[in-house]
């Protein structure tokens, strides 16, 4: 049974969130050791008496094969802490899930992006705004993070969409629950070439009110800044520009009249210190974003000579070390090292750590990234 199979197994667990996973991960090593420690080992872990309860419960029913072929059916891709596609901006936060789920496909673009949020009551204002900032986001190459709500949040999806830009929604309850039910076919639009949707919790999950400030910190967590257009004082788009702050992105607020009661939460931001913003260039400027679209460029180029081409056909989801390629390709040490520079900077390949590198796509210019997903769904 594949070490991820126990990654989505204690992930199904309630009770159980990065701070016992990472514990797990240093007691055993694995997860899958973790899997059958005994109850008296995890309690000297910390793990109290009904999440050892929860614990006990999942071992007796779940089926993990059964859940992985339910995944794969539904078209679900998983990435975990140990994928070398989990999103890099993601992994920065404190406390990043652990696991993630999603449809669609990511893109080595997407470590470019802004999440655009703000109140499901939007106004005319408030639609005219976010349609011309998430247009000049779009044509910047800018991927545009949003929740699929009502709202500003829709909008901003469909901006995207219509400029072709590349935009991600994320959930608070499982792929199987698009909330609100009105947004599936948007929902089915993202995935079908715009973008992913993406959530941390499994298949099954409702889309509970307790679900979407966690949903929220993902939202700022996968940007480099959040913009907030429009928000009563007590918006969930303001729980979102507060995890922007503690995970150290900037905040951006667009101002509104001041009797206008869904622009009093994006002035008291600006009052906070929030960047007030007029026009994209405020954004752009602010993140350096300017060169995205060269950027995006070259990420998307396709092996361009016989070294490439080569070292990109030994690659894989799993780490491979420099020497080993060295051996495999018959190529010099200084070669390949520098033609895996540019693979780099191209968005080909990713070095993992130790001189280690993945391939980030299978080719083709469209990156599909799905961590362990070629031996796994």
């Amino acid at each position: 049974m594949s070490d991820l199979n126990y990654w989505l197994g204690f992930n199904r667990v309630t009770g159980i969130g990065p701070a016992k996973i990472q514990a797990l991960l240093a007691a055993y090593g694995s997860l899958e050791r973790a899997w059958t420690a005994g109850e008296a080992e995890l309690r000297d872990l910390g793990f109290d008496s009904r999440t050892l309860q929860n614990l006990r419960e999942a071992r007796e029913t779940l089926d993990l094969d059964a859940y992985r072929a339910t995944l794969d059916r539904a078209g679900v891709h998983v990435l975990t802490w140990n994928s070398a596609e989990y999103p890099a901006n993601l992994r920065e936060i404190p406390a990043p899930p652990p696991v993630i789920y999603f449809k669609g496909d990511w893109s080595p673009s997407d470590k470019w992006a802004v999440a655009v949020v703000g109140t499901r009551r939007l106004t005319a204002y408030g639609r005219q705004v976010a349609h011309e900032l998430v247009t000049g986001l779009s044509r910047s190459g800018i991927t545009v993070v949003s929740g699929l709500a009502r709202g500003i949040d829709a909008v901003a999806h469909q901006t995207a969409i219509e400029h072709g830009g590349r935009t991600i929604g994320v959930m608070g309850s499982g792929l199987d629950h698009v909330y609100p039910p009105e947004h599936r076919g948007l929902y089915h639009e993202i995935v079908s070439g715009h973008g992913a949707i993406v959530t941390e919790f499994a298949l099954g999950t409702e889309p509970e009110a307790k679900n979407f400030p966690v949903r929220n910190r993902l939202i700022s967590g996968l940007t480099l800044g959040v913009l907030v257009i429009e928000a009563n004082e007590r918006s969930g788009a303001l729980i979102t520009a507060r995890f922007a702050l503690e995970q150290d992105r900037d905040v951006f607020a667009v101002p509104g009249p001041i009797h206008s009661p869904v622009s009093k939460g994006t002035n008291r931001l600006i009052q906070q210190g929030a960047k007030l913003v007029m026009s994209v260039e405020d954004i752009l400027e602010e993140l350096n974003l300017q060169m995205v679209e060269e950027h995006v460029a070259v990420a998307a180029a396709v092996p361009e000579t016989p070294e490439e081409a080569a070292l990109l056909s030994r690659l894989s989801s799993q780490p491979v070390h420099v020497d080993e390629l060295c051996r495999e390709t018959g190529m010099p040490t200084a070669q390949v090292s520098s033609t895996l520079t540019l693979m780099e900077l191209k968005g080909m390949v990713q070095q993992v750590g130790g001189m280690n590198y993945v391939r980030l796509r299978e080719g083709g210019a469209t990156y599909h990234l799905s961590g362990e997903r070629s031996d796994v769904l």
